[in-house]
Formats: C-alpha cells, sequence, structure tokens
C-alpha cells in the first residue's frame, strides 16, 4: 500500500468520523458509548479485512470510547454498591 492509499483511507475514516459519530465526552450514556463502540470496531475489522490497513487515529479512537465507558461504569457501579 502505498503512503497516498494510507493517507486516502486516513482521510475517508475521518470523513466518516466526522459524520457519524460524536466526541467520547459528548456522549450522554453508556448505551451510546457501546453503539459507537460497536460501530468503530466493525469499521476497523472492514478496513483491516479490505484494505489491510486500520489508521492509528481509528484504534486511538476506540480507546478513548472504552475508557469513557469504563469511568462510566465504574462511577455507576459505585453508585450501586456505594
Amino acid at each position: 500500500m502505498t503512503a497516498f492509499e494510507r493517507k486516502k483511507l486516513e482521510f475517508d475514516f475521518f470523513g466518516f468520523v466526522k459524520k457519524n459519530f460524536v466526541k467520547p465526552r459528548q456522549c450522554k450514556n453508556i448505551e451510546q458509548i457501546q453503539f459507537y463502540i460497536k460501530e468503530l470496531t466493525e469499521k476497523i475489522e472492514h478496513m483491516k479485512h479490505q484494505h489491510n490497513y486500520v489508521p492509528e487515529s481509528a484504534y486511538k479512537l476506540l480507546s478513548d470510547y472504552n475508557r469513557l465507558q469504563n469511568q462510566m461504569l465504574f462511577v455507576e457501579f459505585k453508585n450501586t454498591y456505594h
């Protein structure tokens, strides 16, 4: 894969994210975050299978959603069992 093709995939990924996702900190509840995690995971798998390349930013975004989900789950856990 050429550098141009990688840049094009990164650009396409950024457009997909901008059009279909909200920033992790703008998520209101766990269900919304879980939806975005599922969609992003599917997109990553598609890029892996189709192009054998996934932009590093895709993994970073997935990590951000997972971190926020874990924080929300921890707060919910504390509120429930405290």
